[in-house]
């Protein structure tokens, strides 16, 4: 039968001072404001779970995809301080375990002759070995509260390293994009300094023929050379791109290329959920609400440091004057005791940790709701993004079409000696420039859509969390 004692012990073992967790309430809008029009995700059109690249499907961006994973160095810090996260959780844990140690002595020595004492000149030797063990008891749920506080610091941690993931591959797949853009808008480049240089020599014969005047020929001579300029200033572009791409799969810039080559791909429909969803499926909100719940179990463990403590402990062992008996039964000692400890006056330092542990709540649970909020704007900002850029682009494909189609017409002019060199001038710097603007609708189109699947979460979701 248990005595009132060990009842007593028992119950206490079953109470942990400090709130019990509850996740911070946040009010989530029913659907996105911009989805009017998007058509709504269903299981089967979830975004391939760690793949969501693949939608975009590029062979080339699935290999280098691969190679962050695997040679990024700022994911290997991240995955480093997960590992430091979680050793910190198990050094928690370790608190509801009892210290064991053991040690082993030898001393020799000598005792100082007393007056009106017998005189006494040998010294002492002293052997021990000794085994012994203390205990805190939990009675407050100190410990549990820490072992809380370490597992939640843990999941969010690897939250991060998922946010870095995804970071790093939305970077990683803009700057691609980007680069392929630029390779795009080179050839056109390239064709546009063809056609110019067909200008200029058109001009020039013209000129010898004592048709146009020497201006013409001037004019073309500075486009076509205008032209050729922008091409050779859109390496500078390419190669600080490549060199970023570099940077991400770890790799130096010296080493690394990427073979010139347009880019060649329909815009791809990105699935959508609920906003509610978004709580789940968002690593950085994630790590936001984990970070809320350490927070909440430090509330408990400031808490606990009101309350008495008390510590069991024994020892046991050998002890003897001479080593060939120090293993005898007669050298043997044992010790058992309990230690009970209150503070009384430590100057408010507990009351000041309990307060500096509510308020750190308070701030968690601020950075949670604002994650939240920031995570409804961004794919807001990037559902509006997609919508309007697509309306933008069908217009500015037109204006294009319409720019070909000018030119022809003034060159034709031209040719008819209707109208002046200028007018060509006009009409083919017009349709570069919007030649340009198509690509540069495009490039915005295609970090829209990655950047709202960076928003949406990348097909991750907050079960992948690691557990006890």
């Amino acid at each position: 039968m248990r005595t009132p004692f060990a009842i007593l012990l028992f119950a206490l073992a079953g109470c942990a001072v400090g709130p019990d967790y509850r996740r911070p309430a946040v009010e989530a809008p029913a659907e996105f404001k911009e989805m009017k029009g998007w058509r709504a995700a269903t299981p089967a059109d979830a975004l391939p779970r760690g793949d969501w690249w693949t939608v975009f499907a590029d062979p080339e961006l699935d290999a280098l995809m691969k190679r962050v994973d695997v040679s990024n160095f700022n994911l290997r810090a991240a995955e480093a301080r997960v590992r430091q996260a979680r050793a910190l959780a198990d050094s928690a844990r370790a608190g509801y375990f009892p210290t064991i140690g053991a040690g082993a002595t030898a001393t020799r020595s000598k005792s100082p002759s007393l007056p009106n004492a017998p005189s006494t000149t040998a010294a002492v030797s002293t052997y021990s070995a000794t085994l012994n063990a203390s205990w805190e008891l939990d009675l407050w749920g100190k410990v549990r509260r820490a072992v809380e506080a370490g597992d939640a610091g843990w999941q969010a941690s690897a939250a991060d390293l998922e946010s870095a993931r995804l970071s790093a591959r939305a970077q990683l797949a803009t700057s691609y994009f980007t680069l392929r853009l630029t390779d795009g808008f080179s050839q056109i480049l390239q064709d546009t300094v063809a056609a110019y240089e067909r200008s200029l020599v058109l001009t020039r014969n013209r000129y010898n023929a004592g048709v146009v005047a020497r201006v013409d020929v001037v004019q073309a001579e500075v486009q076509w050379k205008s032209a050729q300029a922008q091409l050779v200033d859109l390496g500078v572009d390419r190669a600080q791109l490549e060199h970023a791409i570099a940077l991400l799969v770890g790799e130096a810039p010296a080493n690394f290329s990427i073979e010139r080559k347009p880019l060649a791909l329909a815009m791809p429909q990105v699935p959508l959920t609920l906003p509610s969803d978004l709580l789940e499926r968002r690593p950085d909100i994630a790590s936001a609400e984990r970070n809320v719940a350490a927070a909440n179990a430090r509330i408990g463990v400031a808490r606990a440091a009101f309350f008495p403590t008390l510590t069991l402990s024994g020892a046991g062992g050998f002890r003897a004057i001479d080593a060939g008996e120090l293993f005898s039964a007669p050298a043997r000692f044992w010790s058992l005791g309990a230690a009970l400890a209150q503070p009384l006056f430590d100057g408010g330092a507990r009351s000041a940790a309990s307060d500096q542990a509510v308020a750190a709540y308070d701030e968690e649970v601020a950075l949670y709701r604002q994650a939240v909020l920031t995570g409804f704007q961004e794919v807001e900002d990037n559902l509006a993004a997609l919508r309007i850029l697509a309306d933008e682009a069908l217009v500015q494909d037109e204006v294009v079409e319409g720019s070909r189609r000018n030119v022809e017409l003034t060159l034709n002019q031209y040719n008819a000696g209707v109208v002046s060199y200028l007018n060509v001038i006009v009409a083919q710097a017009t349709l570069l420039q919007n030649e340009r603007t198509a690509a540069q609708l495009l490039g915005r189109r295609l970090t829209a859509s990655i950047n709202l699947v960076k928003a949406a979460g990348g097909g991750w979701t907050a079960g992948e969390l690691p557990h006890r």
